[in-house]
């Protein structure tokens, strides 16, 4: 199979993060649950994920580091945390479900920062009008799930620092792939997947906390400190993490994390920047596409998407399915990027990469879409 859907999830992983996954369930049982070698390994496979996450994210505390489900669960602790019923919120007019769905659950008054396609500087110009007193916070996806559009996101953190508004950042598309400086930034909190650009297992998330922050848990139970006390700890990362760590999710997030680290991530920007270029040079040519491409790519990373006249996204998808190539069609979970691009009532075809795609795997995916239009 040709993937081409890594920002739903990396499929293609690392070698060693099915290994470590595979130790983890031979060797630990649960962090802070006992002194035997099974739970201080797990406890040290634990930390040293903590700390190797705050070393690429440039973090002072691993203890700043807390272990989620995956980036939607921590959405929900930073926004549940932040914003109260009915709260004033400011967020870019690209946003994923993971937090429109919670705002509105909340009530939230919702302003947006809609802007062009790759225009940060209209972007900035947005949220600068809209980010005033008595906003209780600011969220920022940092790069689009459905057009790999690149916000600015030092900008937008300098307005929010500026007025005492925190910020929320949305790093799905992002982690792993763009620098993210935490302790620049200054962001309240950061949200991430491990599944994603960090190359780690399904069912893993990461939240940065941000100094002096306050986070409300989603969760109580058992957290192995503070047995006798009936309240949650009031330290991180205890707690934000009731309940059995997922080890083996966790071993394999270290893995991929390392991957990264080792590699670079502008080595894997590059690659990926040079991957979508090629998409969007061959499908462009191609007649009824519509490719949302900039050229030169400097505000987009490794995400495009692309419109068919007279065919629906749904259509070309099962079609390309069909030979063995696997693309992503609808409205991907963010109805409101594809209201700001203009694409709601269409969707759109999305095509993302990693670094594990190759320049033959773009060629056939091109090869096969003008087969699929010439027969129309």
């Amino acid at each position: 199979m040709i993937y081409l859907d890594s920002a739903a999830t990396t499929f293609q992983k690392p070698a060693s993060v099915a290994a470590a996954m595979w130790d983890a369930l031979a060797t630990m049982s649960s962090p802070g649950r006992g002194g035997h070698s099974a739970a201080m390994r797990a406890a040290d496979t634990a930390f040293q994920c903590r700390s190797e996450l705050a070393e690429l994210f440039h973090l002072d505390n691993p203890e700043q580091v807390v272990f989620t489900l995956n980036a939607t669960h921590a959405l929900n602790i930073a926004i549940k945390s932040l914003v109260p019923p009915g709260g004033r919120v400011v967020v870019s007019g690209y946003e994923h479900n993971a937090v429109t769905r919670p705002l509105e659950a909340l009530g939230a008054n919702v302003a947006v920062a809609v802007c062009p396609l790759f225009r940060p500087d209209a972007a900035e110009d947005a949220f600068q009008r809209l980010i005033k007193s008595g906003v209780s916070a600011v969220i920022c996806s940092h790069v689009s799930n459905v057009f790999g559009f690149i916000q600015p996101l030092e900008a937008i953190a300098a307005l929010c620092k500026s007025r005492g508004v925190p910020l929320i950042v949305d790093a799905s598309q992002s982690a792993g792939v763009l620098p993210l400086d935490g302790k620049a930034l200054g962001a309240a909190y950061i949200a991430m997947p491990g599944h994603k650009g960090l190359y780690g297992p399904q069912g893993t998330g990461v939240l940065l906390c941000g100094d002096g922050v306050q986070p409300r848990p989603l969760l109580e139970g058992g957290t192995g400190s503070l047995s006798i006390q009936q309240q949650m700890p009031d330290f991180l990362p205890d707690r934000l993490e009731a309940g059995t760590h997922n080890m083996p999710g966790i071993a394999g997030l270290l893995a991929g994390v390392r991957y990264v680290r080792q590699r670079g991530t502008k080595k894997i920007l590059d690659r990926e920047r040079q991957l979508i270029q090629q998409a969007a040079d061959g499908l462009s040519r191609i007649p009824g596409l519509c490719v949302y491409a900039e050229p030169g790519m400097q505000n987009q990373t490794g995400v495009l998407s692309l419109t068919v006249k007279n065919q629906g996204a749904e259509e070309l998808g099962t079609a390309l399915a069909e030979r063995n190539i696997a693309v992503r069609a609808g409205v991907h979970c963010s109805p409101l990027a594809h209201r700001s691009a203009g694409t709601l009532n269409t969707g759109t075809i999305r095509v993302s990469v990693s670094d594990f795609n190759t320049p033959g795997e773009i060629s056939r995916l091109v090869s096969a879409v003008r087969r699929i239009r010439a027969r129309k």
